[in-house]
């Protein structure tokens, strides 16, 4: 097993009025927010696809996976994170900054982390940061 991190860079971003983070190494870039082509009987947290200088790119909204009562993204960036040989949307709220969050400081989370889609939470100087884990969202939404 290799050993863990000492830090990680973790881009951190809202989604309502949650801080979020997620390993910098999965994201491609970073888009202002655009209207996704709907996909008909895909789930409401797929907005759908958008084309990205000619590759078809879907899009989730990061905010109706964890909640589904919640309304979804119409404003705010698109992170574009890299799974394989895809690459998938990721509607936030706003993408903040990025920080060093030391693996020592990562507790485990609840909830969502039985599902899968969350990998801790982080701790930062100004409050915490729920880590999600990009590659397992998009697993989850690509099978």
């Amino acid at each position: 097993m290799p050993e863990a991190r000492a830090a990680a860079r973790t881009l951190l971003f809202r989604v309502a009025e949650r801080v979020f983070g997620c390993d910098i190494d999965a994201v491609r870039e970073i888009i202002p927010y655009r209207r996704a082509t709907r996909l008909p009987g895909a789930p409401t947290y797929v907005q759908g696809l958008i084309n990205l200088r000619g590759t078809i790119v879907t899009m989730l909204d990061l905010g109706a996976r964890l909640d589904a009562e919640r309304a979804p993204v119409r404003d705010g960036s698109i992170i574009l994170a890299t799974h394989g040989t895809r690459v998938v949307g990721i509607a936030v709220d706003e993408v903040m900054d990025v920080q060093m969050i030391n693996e020592e400081a990562i507790a485990a989370g609840e909830g969502e982390a039985a599902r899968g889609l969350v990998r801790g939470l982080g701790h930062l100087d100004d409050g915490v940061v729920v880590l999600v884990d990009i590659h397992a969202l998009v697993s989850q939404v690509l099978l």
